[in-house]
């Protein structure tokens, strides 16, 4: 039996070969390619990324530190950006590592920044607990996201009625929320919604909370951190919704509020998010040095696709 450190050898022999050929050796290409021959549908595909990070568990420090300067900094732009935060991806990341304040843009739109990698840092916390979900937790998320810009509302739930714009869905009346919101977390909790695939789990999760839009600010952002706790819950890295597809976005949620929760194409739309994810995170993962021990899953079912293609 080939053991993990030959097929990895193997597997970074067969890159540099193809560097000397002048083909870039795009590991993101790669795997897609793989997955696009095989004939499998999205959430197979999923299976199957999942199925190979994991084969790289546990990973080491350098890679888990590598992985968060990355995501926190992608996170926080698109997340915050969705919103309407005009600060750049590359404008997030100095903010975040320098602590720099960027000319011509807002303190709220700083204090944002600030204030979502500290509700990423709680999240990621969360999920190395073997507890539920609360709401106190969920107040949690949202009072690190606010208390920097509205510490009057933030981790409170709305004293009023409200209405999305652009659609023509009525959010429920405030009075409700509290009763909704302890409907959301029984149901959070439950073995129905916890037998559902943890992609769908986390779509559900993510469209009912938003449609309950428990807090006056903020419902987006938090909704976002939700569905990314429960996914890291169960092993999967953090699924970042972009920016460039913030009109999709919106308007598959619109979609589903006004078809009868239909969440279908809001699920499309995060599996995609998922698959891309999965797939930078083994970008990164599959040749690091601290590798070469593990991956013996994806080692050889790549290298059988090199040698029959």
């Amino acid at each position: 039996m080939t053991s993990s450190y030959q097929l990895y050898d193997e597997f970074i022999s067969k890159l540099i070969q193809l560097h000397k050929t002048h083909t870039t050796p795009d590991i993101e290409k790669l795997i897609n390619h793989y997955l696009n021959m095989n004939n499998q549908s999205q959430l197979q595909q999923i299976n199957k990324l999942k199925r190979w990070l994991d084969s790289f568990r546990p990973l080491s420090p350098i890679i888990v530190a590598e992985l968060k300067k990355i995501y926190d900094v992608q996170f926080t732009y698109n997340s915050n950006a969705i919103e309407g935060n005009t600060l750049s991806q590359s404008e997030t990341e100095l903010v975040l590592s320098k602590g720099i304040t960027i000319g011509g843009k807002t303190l709220q739109e700083h204090l944002e920044i600030i204030g979502h990698k500290d509700a990423i840092d709680y999240v990621e916390t969360l999920a190395k607990e073997d507890s539920t979900i609360g709401e106190w937790q969920i107040k949690q998320i949202h009072n690190l996201i606010l208390r920097k810009i509205a510490p009057d509302e933030a981790g409170k739930y709305r004293g009023l009625d409200v209405k999305a714009a652009g659609t023509n869905y009525l959010d429920p009346p405030h009075y409700l929320v509290p009763q909704l919101m302890a409907e959301f977390i029984n149901w959070l909790n439950s073995e129905q919604a916890q037998e559902l695939h943890p992609i769908e789990y986390a779509t559900t999760a993510h469209f009912r909370f938003v449609s309950i839009h428990p807090f006056r600010d903020g419902n987006g952002r938090t909704a976002r951190l939700l569905m990314n706790l429960i996914l890291l819950k169960t092993g999967y890295p953090i699924v970042i919704i972009s920016n460039a597809i913030r009109n999709d976005y919106i308007n598959v949620i619109a979609y589903g509020q006004e078809n009868q929760n239909d969440i279908s194409q809001l699920l499309e739309l995060i599996i995609d998010a998922t698959k891309n994810s999965l797939i930078e995170t083994l970008r990164l993962v599959v040749t690091a040095a601290d590798s070469r021990n593990k991956g013996a899953f994806f080692y050889q079912e790549i290298l059988d696709f090199f040698n029959s293609n």
